[in-house]
């Protein structure tokens, strides 16, 4: 068996939705794990989501394309959460659910507090926006 099927084997099996390159490690060397990701992504078994970031995919009903299983408002926290950054609610949906606003807030938008992150994640044109305290 080679490692893109033993990597869309352990992919099905899994409960996570996002996925790193550091995940199957244990396939084989890191060019040959980034390359079987990339036929998985091809065959649209998974889609991409930044760099070095992956999300399980279906076709769409609509179009046929591979997109995610999964909104991007789901998925986003989920991969911040496996590259170690520590998430809060943003301030528009802090004050939506203390009611003091009425207003109900749109867009992916997550509170990062003081960390750095240069990183955008995505998905056909649709992106997280970072909020800093």
């Amino acid at each position: 068996m080679n490692i893109t099927s033993r990597i869309r084997r352990s992919i099905r099996n899994r409960s996570d939705l996002v996925f790193r390159p550091a995940d199957f490690q244990p396939f084989g060397s890191e060019a040959s794990v980034k390359r079987a990701l990339k036929e998985l992504t091809d065959i649209g078994v998974l889609v991409r989501l930044g760099v070095g970031l992956y999300a399980k995919a279906k076709p769409s009903i609509i179009s046929g394309k591979p997109i995610p299983i999964q909104p991007l408002e789901v998925l986003g926290p989920q991969a911040l959460t496996k590259l170690s950054v520590r998430l809060t609610e943003s301030f528009q949906t802090a004050e939506y659910n203390a009611g003091r606003s009425t207003q109900v807030p749109t867009g992916i938008v997550v509170n990062i507090g003081k960390q750095r992150i240069s990183r955008k994640i995505g998905f056909n044109g649709k992106f997280i926006k970072y909020e800093h305290e």
